[in-house]
């Protein structure tokens, strides 16, 4: 059959379908896996979930909604939008399910989440999880699946929507409003990871010396907001005015490096200052001891990082095609950091070539770093599926 993909924006769901090769008509492609994602503006969105996955008789389909819509060379922001990517995975093993909170809330051990799965880890190659932001804990799944399967790339995403519709996720037909939809790859297929950020460190990094959750209360043995002033302060002046607007925190993955650059860190938002006492609240929850630098949002800086870790992962690939990709991006990454529509899907294609590939815009990405899984931030996280026989799947930054 071959793997394909295709997006498009028509406002019609029946007519989106029809353009995306799966009209009532058509001949259905039948593939192993179909990634699935459409806008939650749509109407009866059930209805069109149950026809996607209906017309194109995929074995497995998962998928959710997105602020974006991403599909091959393309991404369409804030408007009607739905792409699919049909994986034809000969051999792969593939084991999906919705979960909600309570279901893995006891489990405690790696034990206990090969139990619940039902699966070893040398069934397991490689995990796809699409998570509800609100009503689920991605980090306590991504932290669970990690330690049960090592050496499994964790991959995905948090599902987005827009103004009052909500975040849903999609299972062979089936529309949740809540929990997660996860699938275990095994078999003859896997994931390789690529992970590319979207900011830049500022400043110097600095140990936390006093924290309340996720209120920075000194950094250095200082206020954390004199030191946010001071690294400010030490830019040039159109730097400056750059970071007032996009600045963020940084916050080390590895405390045992003895430097820090770009990619060393979990991006997340500076949520406010307190004038009166010196304290900056993140949202994160740090702990006293780790290392934090300020960052700043940056176009040039993203570019460069996506396109040099795309590099690295097409001479991993050494002339082996990937069967298909899927693409989770940050809501705070496409128009509104470059200024111009498709930059991460383009960047894909101009690097990589015509990979039949679909995603979407995330409220926060998964992937691994160093061979660690992380919940990350302003992130263009990549999955290319590929056979498990290609060398050196570890992600490119290993």
């Amino acid at each position: 059959m071959g793997s394909s993909a295709a997006l498009d924006a028509s406002p019609d769901w029946a007519e989106a379908l029809t353009a995306v090769g799966l009209g009532e008509d058509a001949t259905a492609p039948a593939p192993d896996l179909a990634l699935f994602f459409a806008s939650p503006v749509y109407s009866d969105l059930e209805r069109l979930v149950r026809e996607a996955y209906l017309r194109s008789a995929a074995s497995v389909m998962i998928g959710c909604s997105g602020q974006g819509i991403i599909g091959p060379g393309r991404e369409i922001e804030g408007e009607h939008a739905l792409s699919i990517c049909n994986l034809d995975l000969p051999g792969a093993r593939l084991y999906p399910r919705h979960i909600e909170t309570d279901d893995v809330a006891a489990l405690a051990t790696p034990a206990d989440w090969q139990q619940w799965a039902g699966l070893t880890p040398d069934e397991v190659n490689a995990w796809i999880v699409l998570i509800d932001p609100y009503t689920f804990d991605a980090e306590n799944l991504a932290q669970g699946l990690a330690s049960a399967y090592p050496g499994a790339p964790i991959m995905g995403g948090l599902a987005s929507g827009m103004s009052s519709n909500g975040t849903l996720l999609y299972l062979d037909g089936q529309v949740h409003e809540s929990g997660a939809v996860i699938m275990a790859m095994g078999g003859a297929y896997t994931i390789q990871s690529v992970v590319a950020q979207g900011a830049a460190p500022i400043g110097e990094p600095w140990a936390i010396t006093s924290v309340e959750r996720n209120v920075l209360r000194t950094i250095g043995n200082r206020p954390a907001l004199e030191v946010l002033r001071d690294t400010l302060n030490g830019l040039s002046e159109p730097m400056r005015r750059r970071a007032s607007r996009n600045i963020l925190v940084g916050l080390a993955m590895d405390e045992y490096r003895d430097s820090f650059e770009q990619g060393d860190f979990l991006i997340r938002n500076l949520m406010g200052v307190d004038q009166n006492t010196g304290a900056v609240a993140i949202g994160a929850m740090p702990q006293v001891g780790q290392t934090i630098q300020f960052q700043v949002r940056d176009a040039d800086a993203a570019d460069q990082d996506l396109t040099r870790k795309l590099e690295q992962a097409r001479a991993q690939l050494d002339g082996i095609e990937p069967a298909g990709a899927l693409l989770c991006t940050c809501n705070g990454r496409g128009v509104g950091l470059f200024g111009s529509p498709n930059h991460d899907a383009g960047k894909v294609a101009e690097t990589l070539g015509e990979v039949p590939l679909a995603g979407f815009f995330c409220n926060g990405e998964i992937g691994p770093v160093g061979g660690r899984t992380f919940l990350h931030g302003f992130t263009a996280s990549l999955a290319l599926f590929v056979p498990k026989a290609v060398p050196a799947l570890q992600s490119p930054e290993e």
